[in-house]
């Protein structure tokens, strides 16, 4: 679970850096996409206690998913393992893509 949402955030950091090109610019827009993708997680506070439009942002979230099958795992909670480890590897799947067809421009 927890390398599945490393390679996600790897490769979206990957991702960015293959588009911007510029370090500086890449920890800037990296912070402007993970921390509003944390804060619209089920991490810090409870979906159904989220407006509508920020529930909507957590079903789409890798991080809602790894954070629902962590605490599955580790204290016993109820999720449903089958759709967090689809989300995570279909997410993982998408930024591996992603990253590599960007990467070229790195290495130039």
């Amino acid at each position: 679970m927890i390398v599945l949402g490393a390679a996600f955030f790897a490769c979206l950091s990957v991702a960015i850096a293959g588009i911007v090109l510029k370090r500086d610019r890449l920890m800037g827009i990296g912070q402007a996409i993970t921390m509003p993708l944390f804060f619209a997680s089920n991490a810090v506070y409870p979906v159904e206690l989220m407006p509508t439009w920020v529930q909507w942002l957590s079903s789409i979230n890798p991080l809602s998913y790894e954070v629902s099958a962590l605490r599955g795992l580790l204290i016993g909670m109820p999720t449903n393992y089958a759709v967090d480890f689809g989300v995570l590897i279909g997410a993982a799947m998408l930024g591996i893509v992603t990253a590599s067809a960007l990467l070229d421009r790195l290495t130039r």
